[in-house]
């Protein structure tokens, strides 16, 4: 099975679209956990939160990454970070049973990507991507780790990481809002 995640309904065929490798992809996983951090972008939600005007596309956040063991693993950049982004937002988990021209994603491990339309074989409603990720965790499908347990050497990591994020943003105006509000304790 193949899994591709995101806050759109009623979609029939999954189109090829510009993102983050400059060329239109559609980007699934093997695994239905590791799609979850896909159901709401943290950037955009708080600007739209404050009705912070922008009609640009939105950077992408995500602190997360995989463990040794190829587990998805969410670590928290700022104190509640996951439940602040995840808590009540829906949307939608789709699946294929088969593609047949694609490519693994060599950075991401369980990844694929297709240049080719996908026609859906099924569709499952999320109704809380916070509550789908407890899950996931409880069940040692995903690692996670909160803020407040992360070594002085990852704080002292993200310290410098924001800051040089926020220093090179100056095309994101919607990046540096969210920046600024979720870090300000920096």
């Amino acid at each position: 099975m193949f899994y591709h995640a995101t806050k759109t309904s009623d979609i029939r065929v999954l189109k090829p679209r510009v993102s983050n490798h400059g060329k239109p992809l559609v980007y699934f996983s093997t695994k239905r956990e590791n799609v979850l951090v896909y159901l709401c972008n943290a950037i955009e939600k708080y600007c739209n939160s404050i009705r912070f005007d922008y009609d640009g596309i939105y950077q992408k956040w995500g602190s997360y990454g995989f463990n040794k063991d190829g587990i998805l693993q969410i670590d928290e950049y700022y104190p509640n970070a996951t439940y602040d982004t995840y808590k009540g937002e829906e949307g939608y988990v789709y699946s294929v049973k088969y593609i047949e021209n694609y490519c693994e994603q060599e950075d991401i491990p369980f990844a694929i990507i297709s240049e080719c339309e996908i026609s859906i074989d099924d569709c499952e409603y999320v109704p809380d991507a916070y509550e789908a990720m407890q899950k996931a965790i409880a069940n040692g499908d995903i690692v996670f780790r909160e803020y407040a347990n992360n070594s002085p050497a990852m704080i002292e990591w993200i310290e410098k990481t924001i800051k040089v994020e926020y220093e090179n943003a100056s095309q994101h105006p919607e990046y540096k809002q969210f920046l600024k509000a979720k870090f300000s304790f920096l």
